[in-house]
């Protein structure tokens, strides 16, 4: 009677935190981190999950297995941002250090250094073609780079306060970028004119994101929303209600069905794009969201966790969304 009463013991203790939390129990976690993981991706063929932090590291986790593949330190501050190029060979980074790495993601060897902007970066994108890389810093400025030279084609001014995110259309066009000033920006991607200026959040801008076939843009703020434009007309498709704190990622799933933001209230919602109603609350972290991606074949979506814990959570999509 006592081995079964131990073994019930046992077995609750390893189900209790997730059923007690909210959690899947089929929900995973990575942990290896000492700070707050502020950006995720995906490479794209699906086989390693790349993280960075605070901590001053960048990792390479094998998702599948768990296992931890390789951890990076070349910057000197923050990590902020770090995602793979559409062609998978490349890894780009942004850091508290004021530089942008490019890195060969086969080799994991800093390929060129990128040096220009005068504070933190803290976004970086490719575009489409892989040769060009755009980036968002606090010192309010987005700077275009020849991802091939390494060079600075190209600085757009415009925001008056950090910008703390940048995308690109699907297309390659068209950049568009958010920030503390409570706007988002939309620039040609050619020329760096501005083509339009998106307002209506009555908070500072945190992320922005295109849908797949870049009909939708996603923006997150700290005004507890997310919101749905239509990036040609300038109007809100949707506003998405239901956080309670400063919603600091968004996302959407690589079929475009699905958006998911996270939050500091350390829920992730999934919402419909089309309707704007809101599909589940996935909670678990104990500490505010950070960050979120899907993987390519939008069956897996990790999120990174601030504060102590400083986890990699991963959420099978399959699971939560029955």
């Amino acid at each position: 009677m006592n081995e079964v009463r131990q073994a019930g013991v046992l077995l609750w203790t390893l189900i209790a935190p997730a059923f007690l939390l909210g959690a899947d129990p089929e929900v995973r976690t990575l942990k290896g981190h000492e700070g707050s993981v502020m950006d995720v991706g995906f490479s794209p063929d699906g086989k390693l999950l790349v993280s960075g932090s605070r901590d001053k590291t960048i990792k390479l986790w094998n998702f599948q297995s768990g296992k931890l593949e390789r951890t990076l330190t070349e910057h000197t501050g923050h990590i902020y941002t770090v995602t793979y190029s559409p062609k998978g060979d490349l890894l780009a980074s942004g850091s508290a250090d004021k530089t942008i790495k490019l890195w060969d993601a086969r080799t994991l060897r800093v390929i060129r250094t990128l040096q220009g902007h005068t504070d933190i970066v803290r976004s970086v994108a490719f575009s489409p073609d892989q040769k060009m890389l755009v980036s968002a810093s606090v010192d309010t400025t987005v700077r275009l780079w020849d991802v091939q030279t390494g060079a600075s084609k190209q600085t757009l001014t415009g925001h008056t306060k950090r910008v703390k995110s940048v995308a690109y259309s699907p297309d390659g066009n068209t950049l568009a970028s958010a920030s503390s000033d409570r706007t988002i920006r939309l620039w040609d991607a050619n020329t760096g004119k501005v083509k339009r200026v998106l307002e209506g959040h009555t908070g500072d801008l945190e992320t922005v994101a295109y849908s797949p076939d870049g009909k939708l843009l996603a923006s997150s703020s700290n005004d507890t929303t997310v919101r749905l434009w239509d990036p040609e007309t300038g109007q809100v498709r949707h506003i998405l209600k239901g956080h309670k704190a400063e919603v600091d990622s968004v996302t959407f799933s690589p079929d475009g069905k699905t958006v998911a933001s996270g939050c500091k209230d350390t829920t992730i919602k999934l919402w419909d794009p089309q309707t704007g109603a809101l599909r589940q609350t996935l909670t678990g972290p104990k500490n505010r969201l950070e960050s979120l991606a899907f993987s390519p074949d939008g069956k897996i979506l990790a999120s990174g966790s601030g504060g102590p814990e400083a986890l990699v959570w991963l959420w099978p999509m399959t699971s939560v969304q029955k």
